[in-house]
């Protein structure tokens, strides 16, 4: 399989498919849409915060395959995560893409963007739901 075989895995397509967390919340209490200009991908999140940990999640995202498989991974383990696991996850994921460090156990799925690695310009496309959620999470702690 070649590079960009490679990141079109079925992992990433069934992620992908899953869609987990797609919609919007009626009443969110943030929201954020980030784009990467580069592909056209773009990332919209709901997030309600209670007691500093994401109550509500959803996401609606247009994309690539590896944009939709990280935002659809979010939708599934988002919810009861603080801003530090958000954190933690987007530095886990840019650490994976980076340099090939193998993501911590709690966050074994990260390591089905690993084929992206030799692909530099894709990076973007696997961090932009990360990027968006960590936006929607800081705006709800400058509103408190």
């Amino acid at each position: 399989m070649n590079g960009v075989e490679a990141l079109s895995q079925q992992a990433i397509k069934d992620w992908a498919r899953a869609d987990h967390g797609h919609g919007r919340l009626d009443a969110p209490a943030v929201e954020a849409t980030l784009d990467n200009p580069l592909c056209g991908d773009r990332v919209h999140v709901g997030v309600r915060v209670e007691a500093g940990l994401i109550a509500r999640f959803a996401q609606e995202t247009r994309g690539c395959l590896l944009c939709r498989a990280a935002a659809s991974l979010l939708g599934q383990r988002a919810p009861g995560m603080s801003a530090a696991q958000v954190e933690e996850a987007a530095a886990a994921l840019a650490a994976l893409l980076a340099s090939g460090t193998e993501p911590p156990a709690h966050w074994a799925e990260l390591g089905m963007f690993a084929p992206a690695r030799g692909h530099p310009s894709r990076h973007k496309c696997a961090l932009l739901p990360f990027r968006a959620l960590r936006q929607a999470f800081d705006t709800a702690s400058a509103t408190r």
